[in-house]
């Protein structure tokens, strides 16, 4: 087999660059991303949006589990709603709330979610002053 010269090999044609005419007219069909404010978050207070805050120590074991559990149900937006409430709640509630919170790490991430935005209006069953609660937390109205 021949060796070709680099020189004498054939390239393929570069792609033409971009002129700022066909810039500007390529602008014109993209529509550029507007922001938006969803779940709490604002441009004007920041929220981590990592994870828990809240250290562990010092609770026992069911209020430990319970704020794993809030963190991590499954959708980005149920952790967030959930874990943060869980973060400033959870070793200030009772026996009988933290019933209550299991019950509600239960339910299905779509269903908790269109429950806690107001959207559908939660079964009798998980209407629950722990769930008004978690609703005005994640809403900002009222006592907290």
């Amino acid at each position: 087999m021949l060796a070709v010269p680099c020189a004498a090999r054939k390239r393929p044609p570069r792609a033409a660059t971009l002129t700022a005419p066909d810039i500007a007219a390529r602008n014109r069909y993209i529509n550029r991303a507007r922001p938006v404010r969803a779940f709490g978050v604002t441009g004007k207070k920041r929220i981590q949006m990592t994870g828990s805050t809240r250290s562990s120590e010092g609770l026992d074991p069911r209020r430990r589990r319970l704020l794993f559990r809030c963190w991590h149900r499954g959708t980005r937006e149920t952790d967030l709603i959930m874990g943060r409430f869980a973060d400033a709640h959870i070793a200030d509630l009772t026996e009988g709330e933290l019933d209550q919170l299991e019950q509600l790490i239960d339910v299905l991430d779509r269903d908790l979610l269109a429950w806690v935005t107001r959207e559908y209006e939660p079964p009798e069953s998980h209407d629950t002053a722990l769930f008004r609660r978690l609703q005005q937390f994640h809403h900002g109205d009222g006592p907290k």
